[in-house]
């Protein structure tokens, strides 16, 4: 091939080529500065963008978890708050109990201490039915009055796995008995050892249960948020650029292309040589 030809410029060819290898690296470059990754999408980088995708799907259902968990930690306050209002009344109707089981008592004053009972044990009622979150309660396992009950599986993970807190009916093993109006002290004192014995045990046991549930949930959205945290920092040495790498490359592109910019004129003025041939 002649070296010295109008219409093959091989040297401007070959600075065209080295021109358009660094604009195409300052592109690169550029987009990983303006973007932030060094993985943007999935023309940068395929198999490390799915894996991306995929990590991020995993922070997302996390996220959703500990979203749902802690509306379900709401429910579990507001029942653990309305047991132990129903636990400290149920120290004052002992206390009602045990004045009712003296038999020294006049029929007058057993029937203040009755009508006291009544009293704590409607407290005791409108606690547990009032024990309720965004329509939702774990004392009933029915429907009623806008109020719904029953067995609550809320997701933990990212995997939608379930977690199932177990509701209790209240009305009939949280809620201490009616006493029959002048019974008498006999009555009292069976309720002592009966009824009130097991429904204490029965509200102790709730107690224990739901706050065992609480700390559960308290411990999982704990946990999940330390998983999101080491997903975060994983899903950031794949994808994240290093812009201070990429601040120099810039910098040394740059200049190439400038000149490459320059040596692709001075090659195309090669030809113009040629006329002095002719003069």
């Amino acid at each position: 091939m002649a070296l010295n030809s109008v219409n093959t410029n091989i040297g401007a060819q070959v600075a065209l080529q080295s021109l358009n290898r660094t604009n195409d690296a300052l592109a690169v470059t550029q987009k990983r500065i303006s973007t932030g990754f060094r993985v943007a999408d999935a023309k940068d980088d395929g198999a490390a963008f799915a894996v991306a995708q995929s990590v991020r799907a995993d922070i997302a259902g996390l996220t959703s978890a500990n979203e749902q968990m802690g509306g379900v930690k709401g429910i579990l306050d507001t029942t653990l708050a309305g047991l132990t209002k129903v636990s400290e009344t149920m120290g004052n109707i002992r206390g009602v109990l045990v004045k009712l089981a003296d038999g020294t008592l006049s029929d007058s004053q057993r029937s203040q201490y009755e009508a006291q009972y009544s009293s704590l044990r409607d407290q005791v009622t409108n606690f547990l039915s009032d024990a309720t979150y965004n329509g939702r309660s774990l004392l009933t396992t029915g429907t009623a009055s806008g109020v719904t009950g029953g067995d609550i599986a809320t997701v933990r993970n990212e995997n939608g796995t379930t977690y199932t807190l177990t509701a209790v009916e209240a009305s009939s093993s949280l809620t201490v008995a009616t006493l029959t109006a002048g019974g008498g002290a006999s009555a009292a004192a069976s309720a002592l050892t009966g009824d009130f014995v097991t429904k204490m045990a029965a509200i102790n046991t709730s107690l224990n249960t739901f706050g065992g549930n609480s700390n559960y949930l308290e411990a999982q959205i704990s946990y999940n948020k330390e998983k999101m945290v080491s997903l975060d920092t994983g899903l950031g040495a794949l994808v994240d650029a290093d812009l201070a790498k990429e601040s120099a490359k810039l910098q040394s592109l740059q200049i190439k292309q400038q000149l490459g910019t320059q040596a692709l004129s001075i090659a195309n003025q090669a030809p113009q040589s040629l006329l002095s041939l002719f003069r």
